[in-house]
């Protein structure tokens, strides 16, 4: 039996009918703990349908919060859970009153959940750009919601485990423009008619069609492009979970792709053994010296491993390291890039650009700090007439890790920043994991305070622009950290 200063809300499921409600319950004084959300139509008891006169009306500049925080809201909203409602409101509440830095308090149950929830849709929507397959429909002369008498219309189904049709239709407007097509799911389904984007209501599976005569073109083109020497099935279901092979036609062939694996492997094998060229990888001998000019220039002329063969130059390191000006933190990425290869200093291009806003917003002046590489030499591919990064090789960290090493034993820092995985891995140990020791002090053979965060340029490749900025302020939040360890 609930008291007579409980207040039941009923929201319907979407982010602007609770931001109404939050905002008239935040206006009229009501604290989490006297609120009841409920969902429109979720098959809960309705005790007492909201009435907004019974609220305060919020005034325009009474609720402050921060933007990340909308951010986060709208993104959450699209979750499944019911609870979802009630723990953004008890996080809003917090937030306006007293706690306005919340949300950098990861550790915070209430933070920890609703992040996680983030990450959640995240990975529902990013499944649904891999997974979604349309199929040409039959023109059978039928009339209906998804055909025209004189186009062809392009139809698929999926089942989301969120509501994140709305969110992410704009993203197969811009993929799939010139067509004419519609996602069908249990909840919603999107239609785009060339000009206009539509939704209406959701449909069972018997409404979307099974095959069509393109596929099996498509079946021709998966099995070719199947690679058996990359199988690795427990990873594989972990991208492409069974749950969405039963709407992928692609789904038949991989037991049969997969029983073939290892004759085929053995094969390709057969094939490269005889001609395949040995790459030599010879450990370089660093100078008796703890003089850094002597040490970049001895770089200079480095061929270790053979990335010196397509680089332009060595990038060595660069910041204060003697004296009273020598750098108490040092920063390591993972190789240098386009930009910083033909320059030949570290963190100059793009990510170089973003990193420098980072420490500016934090107030670190980069003068003051020592930036350098785990990888000495740019790695790239060719793609038109650009030069495309590509990931240095365990072989050719390990070929590179003395230079690195002698940096650190000569500036000596107090702290040490692995920007990325690469640089983590190659100075802490493979079993270091950026998802899980980020953001953490840790303790290592170069110092007692050496932390592990996001690469820049991890930051500009991430899928869309909200994950950009959640990773951008989380950044932002360990470079704060450092400069309160500096003091």
């Amino acid at each position: 039996m609930l008291s007579f200063l409980m207040h039941q809300l009923t929201v319907l499921p979407n982010f602007a009918s609770w931001q109404k409600l939050a905002r008239s319950a935040l206006a009229s004084g009501w604290p989490p703990e006297e609120i009841v959300w409920a969902e429109w139509g979720s098959g809960e008891p309705e005790l007492a349908i909201f009435d907004e006169s019974d609220a305060t009306p919020p005034t325009a500049t009474a609720f402050r919060v921060p933007k990340a925080f909308l951010d986060l809201a709208q993104t959450v909203a699209c979750h499944r859970s019911a609870q979802r409602w009630a723990l953004l409101y008890r996080v809003l509440w917090r937030l306006t009153h007293g706690e306005p830095n919340l949300l950098k308090i990861l550790v915070d149950a209430d933070v920890y959940e609703l992040l996680a929830m983030e990450k959640s849709i995240r990975h529902d929507v990013h499944k649904m750009r891999a997974f979604v397959r349309f199929r040409e429909i039959k023109r059978d002369g039928a009339d209906s919601w998804f055909v025209a008498w004189f186009v062809a219309w392009f139809v698929a189904w999926f089942e989301p485990e969120h509501h994140i049709v709305e969110r992410n239709a704009k993203f197969f407007v811009d993929r799939f423009a010139s067509m004419k097509w519609s996602i069908l799911t249990p909840d919603r389904c999107a239609h785009w008619d060339g000009i206009r984007l539509t939704f209406t209501d959701g449909v069972t599976k018997d409404q979307a069609p099974t095959d069509d005569t393109v596929e099996p073109l498509w079946l021709t083109y998966y099995a070719h492009i199947f690679n058996p020497a990359r199988v690795k099935e427990t990873m594989m279901q972990s991208e492409m979970a069974k749950k969405y092979w039963k709407n992928l036609p692609e789904a038949a062939l991989i037991p049969e792709l997969l029983a073939e694996a290892p004759r085929r492997v053995a094969k390709m094998n057969a094939a490269s053994a005889a001609k395949e060229i040995p790459v030599e990888f010879d450990p370089i001998q660093l100078p008796d010296s703890h003089d850094i000019e002597v040490i970049r220039e001895a770089a200079r002329g480095c061929q270790a491993c053979p990335l010196y063969r397509n680089a332009t130059q060595t990038v060595f390191g660069e910041g204060p390291t003697l004296g009273k000006t020598k750098a108490r933190v040092v920063f390591v990425g993972e190789q240098p890039g386009d930009q910083e290869d033909r320059s030949g200093r570290p963190f100059v291009g793009p990510a170089g650009a973003l990193f420098d806003r980072a420490l500016a917003e934090i107030g670190l002046d980069r003068s003051l700090a020592y930036v350098t590489n785990a990888v000495k030499h740019f790695k790239w591919e060719p793609r038109g007439k650009r030069r495309i990064h590509q990931k240095p090789t365990s072989k050719e960290i390990a070929a590179c890790r003395p230079w690195v090493e002698r940096e650190l034993q000569i500036i000596q820092p107090e702290l040490l920043v692995c920007l990325g995985a690469t640089a983590a891995q190659s100075l802490l140990g493979n079993q270091i994991k950026l998802t899980r020791d980020r953001g953490q002090w840790l303790e290592s053979q170069w110092t007692s305070k050496t932390m592990v965060t996001f690469h820049p340029s991890a930051l500009l490749r991430a899928p869309d622009e909200e994950m950009r900025k959640q990773n951008y302020v989380l950044f932002v939040s360990d470079l704060r950290m450092v400069v309160e360890a500096l003091g």
